[in-house]
Formats: C-alpha cells, structure tokens, sequence
C-alpha cells in the first residue's frame, strides 16, 4: 500500500536499511542509541532494522564501549565480508582489476599491460573477463557473493535500456561499443551479477569524494590527468557527479591536432602523450621501447636531475609550458564552476606531482576570475594510482545500500539500476 507521497511501506523499510547501513560504513562502528540521532529514527526502528541486518549476516558487533552510568553499550559495524565488489580500470597503459570486500579492503589484483593492440574492443574485453576469473580464484571467492563489477573506462558512456551500458569512445576508437553486452556474452559469472559501466574520471571522483581528499566538500572538481585528461564535477545540483570532457575544451585556436581528431583541444597539450611527443619535436630523447609511464619517468628525472646534474633544458621548457596550459584549463573550472576543491589525480597527475602543482595553482590564479580563485583549493588526489579501480567497485557497493542491503536483480528484469540513485545521495560527510 502507498501513502500519500508515493513511497509503499516496503519502500520505507528500505529506506530505514539504508539508512541504517551508510551511518555505520562511513561513521561506524556505533552503537544502537548513538544510531538513533544519526538517522533521524526511532530507537523502536533502529533496534528492528539492526535485528533485520544481523539476521542477514550484514552487520555484527564490534566490541562495547561505556555509558553514562549505565551498562555498556554494544558497538555495531558493517560485516567486511558479507559482499564483495570487483572494481575495473580501463586505463591508458593497462587494465587493473582488483577484488574488495564490503569495507573495500582489497583482496586480490591483476594487472594487464596495454601495448600495440591497445584499445582494441576483444583484447579488452578479454582482460576484463580473465581478470574477473583471476581475482577471485586467487581470493577463493564465490562468485555468488559479488555484488557487481564496477568497470571505469575513457569516453561517454551511454546507459540504453536495450543494450545496457554502451562505450563512445573517440579519442581510444571506440565508436558506440556495447561492452556490457560483449562482457555478459561468454562470461563465467552467474546472470545475477551485474555490471556497472562509467567514465572513469567520474569513478576516480567518486573515490575521492567517498573516501578521499574531497570528503566535506560539496562542490568539487576531480581531474584525471593521464595520457588524455578528463574531469568529474561535482556540486549540490549534481551530486552524484557527472563526467566532463574537459581534455576537448579548445585553448588554442588552429593548435596541435588533437587525438580526438579535432584542433588546439587542452588534451593536445596536456596529456601525458602529447607532453612526451612535444619532448621529442623540441629535440628532447624520450627512452626508446618504453611505455609512456617510464618515459614520463625519464622526462622528469631530465628536467629535474639530482644535484650536481645538469638539467635538461628542452624537458624543462616542455614542462613549464604544460603547467601553463593545465592551469589555463582549471581556469575555465573555476570560472565555469566555482568550486570550493580541485584534486587531482591520475598516474601523470600523480607522476608530475608536489614538484608540478605550485606551478599550476599560479597559472590557474593567474587566468581566472579573482573572486572565485581567491575561494578554491587545488591540491592532490589521496587515493593513489588505485583510485579508479576503488571508484569503480563502489557502483554496486552503492546500488547494493540504495537496495537497503539486498542484492540486485538479474540485468535482463532491471536494466537501469539504482545506482545512479544512490549516487544521488552521496556519502554523507
């Protein structure tokens, strides 16, 4: 039966589970009475959706703790092992999988190297399968305990309710590729798992949003700066983030062609693989035979060498000048958005580092709007190189809360999840 406003009572009750469950995964462990005020609901509700959640193996004791001259409390928190999530980096230069438990502790990786087929669809695809396989032989995981696999990759992303998530891919070749439907086809995992496909910038914001340097923050921008670059904005009217393709914003007119195919994009400039072919125009000597991770490597050790070293000039000069063209970038950002935090990550973002930011942050103050540079921030991601991969995992991880703790329904009766629901309501701060 609905009530007034729509919501049924088994509507309610999951609600109350969610509620319930966030608190004590993000705040916990607490105990049953310190639970009442963090939700808003009755002790007569709390104590029934906990009896509900132990009863399901969700949530267990962990320890006691005294009260005011009563008898100690007992502490709740989530059960680590009660799920599992598998969370996928379709990165630049490899695809990363790695299996967590329900407190994203990880418990098993693969990594698989991107060289000269790269981004074709099957080898992809294939990693990606192979390395769900892996991870969880290695683990000794019942495949029956996922509750999903998360999958970041470059592009648009388009959720149909025909074909499921469905890859626009420009700058990688990828032309509306099906790949929740390539990964379904053949796959070893039972119909009742899903899989939860997005932007990888907008993953690797997530993570930092749930779990790292952007916790508190209501309006933020996360920046993946890799071989290309890409964004996650978040802010109150779109708090469950949302990708942008930041890397194709034009700084230069009639500039460097773009991988995408268009001209002067900031990814021309910007990205780690056109930093390093900039390099070797002005005469620099990137390592032969090495991924663009190494080459990065050598780049920087040339242009900031030990001391008594001399430095590389043309590496320098490269250097300076991406740092201009990237702060010129997260200008428009703050212009545009006005956010109270920038972070940025990504394996060149994280490479470049403390030694690149002060540079950034001045050309980025330099270029943009007094007002709104004087209010934001911009420092590193603190999730590492694993940002993506957490990011990802955490798709089903927040489908599962917004389900109030019950697993998903097979794809082929629900094609369009709740995730994007509880994306909407994220982690409270």
């Amino acid at each position: 039966m609905a009530g007034r406003n729509g919501r049924t009572v088994r509507d309610l009750r999951r609600g109350n589970r969610t509620a319930v469950l966030q608190r004590l995964y993000f705040d916990g462990p607490l105990s049953r009475f310190e639970l009442g005020p963090a939700t808003g609901l009755s002790s007569g509700s709390v104590s029934n959706v906990v009896a509900d959640l132990i009863a399901d193996g969700l949530v267990e004791e962990a320890g006691s703790v005294d009260s005011d001259g009563g008898r100690p409390r007992t502490l709740l928190r989530v059960a680590p092992h009660s799920g599992h999530m598998i969370g996928v980096d379709v990165g630049e230069t490899r695809v990363r999988v790695e299996l967590f438990d329900l407190t994203l502790t990880e418990l098993a990786r693969v990594e698989r190297p991107l060289e000269a087929q790269r981004y074709d669809v099957e080898v992809i695809v294939g990693h990606i399968r192979d390395g769900v396989t892996e991870v969880l032989a290695e683990a000794g995981t019942d495949p029956e305990r996922l509750l999903g696999v998360g999958v970041g990759v470059p592009g648009i992303v388009e959720h149909t309710a025909d074909r499921g998530a469905v890859v626009h891919g420009q700058t990688i070749g990828w032309d509306a590729v099906p790949l929740e439907e390539l990964l379904r086809s053949g796959s070893q995992l039972p119909g009742t798992v899903r899989y939860f496909i997005d932007n990888g910038a907008k993953t690797l914001g997530q993570a930092e949003m749930w779990f790292g340097a952007g916790r508190g923050a209501r309006n933020a921008v996360v920046v993946l700066f890799g071989s290309g670059v890409g964004a996650c904005l978040v802010t109150p009217e779109v708090e469950h983030g949302r990708a942008v393709e930041w890397g194709h914003l034009t700084v230069r007119v009639r500039g460097r062609r773009c991988r995408c195919g268009a001209l002067g994009c900031l990814e021309a400039y910007a990205g780690a693989e056109s930093l390093l072919e900039r390099w070797e125009e002005e005469g620099g000597r990137p390592p032969e035979g090495t991924d663009e991770e190494t080459a990065l490597t050598a780049m920087l050790a040339a242009a900031y060498p030990p001391e008594g070293t001399a430095e590389d000039p043309v590496a320098l000069a490269v250097l300076e000048e991406t740092a201009e063209y990237l702060g010129a970038g997260l200008s428009d950002l703050i212009n545009l958005f006005q956010p109270e935090r920038i972070l940025i990550g990504g394996w060149a973002g994280l490479q470049l580092g403390a030694r690149f930011l002060p540079a950034v942050r001045r050309h980025a103050t330099t270029y943009a709007l007094r007002h709104p540079a004087e209010k934001v921030t911009i420092d590193l991601g603190r999730l590492g190189p694993d940002a993506v991969t957490v990011g990802a995992a955490i798709l089903p991880l927040a489908d599962f809360f917004a389900r109030g703790g019950h697993r998903a329904r097979p794809a082929t009766e629900d094609r369009l999840p709740a995730w994007r629901t509880a994306l909407q309501e994220r982690a409270p701060h």
